[in-house]
């Protein structure tokens, strides 16, 4: 496999090189692709030195799978001219995301659903993959109603600006302002830009495309997005009423045995998801499961990941690997 990395100098595309060789995706020639300004740098990957290329040549090399991790405006002028070049590309950004002709995709729920003529694949966002990571085997067995989330973002999740704006204001120093407000020592319900309805872009984001990756329509979604001054993956208070009840025992079972997450909840000894220990994991992790007493039918969860990972690079390697494991490539 001829496979292509875009936005490679980024902090996603860093962390999808990372993931190519923490997980051994085999490909026979890589190619290292990001803006103008970064061509031609030199970056040390899997002993070898790799040169930094521009999108033309990339395009020229034919590659068979591009992972973009380079931003909107990037993935809707460029994923087309790599398609049209026989390339399949899994997208990072929210570009594609809710087009009805592309799908949306977490492996572990419904790759099945690829075929050979996919070419844009589009990568769902980041605090929706872990969610619906939790959410997927329990809609199966209970009937997901409506979901009421919260989440408690890192700043990670804006770019390597925002984490040196968070360390400059930790040291006392001045920096420039990713954010509208000073972030460390600060909590801001603001992520992505506003929209008529008052939620944020990022908001409407996990309540759309959580619909389209569970193939419901019905379920209804409401989300507060929040940006910490943390780093190491985003958490997420998750309010899940469901059609039909549930015992408390059997989603700790059904959750426990779906691929690609951990239990932590055990309360007792002060165990349960943190993005501390989800750092540079791979897996979303689940705690403090409990019932809602407030009305029937209804679960509490904590869901945590690093955002980097599962929630981006991760997903679209696990995405890439699925092509090639059933012959998706060609």
């Amino acid at each position: 496999m001829k496979l292509a990395v875009v936005g490679a100098t980024g902090l996603v595309g860093q962390e999808v090189l990372k993931v190519i060789e923490e997980r051994n995706l085999e490909f026979d020639q890589l190619f290292l692709v990001a803006s103008p300004k970064s061509v031609g740098k030199e970056y040390e990957f899997k002993g070898k030195t790799y040169k930094v290329i521009g999108m033309e040549d990339a395009i020229a090399n034919k590659p068979e799978v591009a992972i973009f991790s380079a931003g909107g405006g990037t993935s809707l002028e460029w994923a087309p001219k790599f398609a049209e070049a026989g390339c399949i590309v899994v997208d990072n950004s929210s570009a594609w995301r809710m087009s009805p002709d592309h799908k949306l995709v977490v492996p572990e729920i419904n790759a099945e659903a690829l075929r050979i003529d996919d070419r844009i694949i589009a990568n769902p966002n980041c605090s929706t993959i872990q969610m619906v990571l939790a959410l997927a085997p329990l809609h199966k067995k209970y009937k997901i109603k409506r979901v009421v989330v919260s989440t408690y973002q890192s700043v990670t999740g804006t770019g390597k600006a925002a984490v040196d704006q968070l360390m400059s204001e930790r040291a006392g120093k001045d920096a420039e302002k990713v954010y509208p407000h000073k972030i460390d020592m600060n909590v801001l319900p603001h992520i992505d830009v506003f929209q008529e309805n008052g939620y944020t872009k990022e908001e409407m984001k996990m309540v759309n495309e959580t619909k389209k990756i569970l193939d419901d329509q019905s379920i209804a979604v409401t989300a507060t997005a929040v940006r910490l001054p943390v780093m190491g993956g985003h958490s997420e208070a998750v309010n899940v009423e469901f059609h039909k009840d549930f015992d408390l025992k059997e989603v700790y079972e059904l959750l426990s045995k779906t691929p690609g997450i951990t239990i932590e909840d055990d309360v007792a000894n002060n165990v349960y998801p943190m993005p501390l220990n989800a750092h540079g994991k791979d897996d979303v992790f689940v705690g403090r499961l409990r019932r809602d007493e407030s009305q029937p039918n209804t679960l509490n969860m904590w869901v945590v990941a690093d955002n980097l990972r599962k929630g981006a690079a991760t997903n679209a390697v696990q995405i890439a690997e699925y092509l090639a494991a059933n012959n998706l490539v060609y």
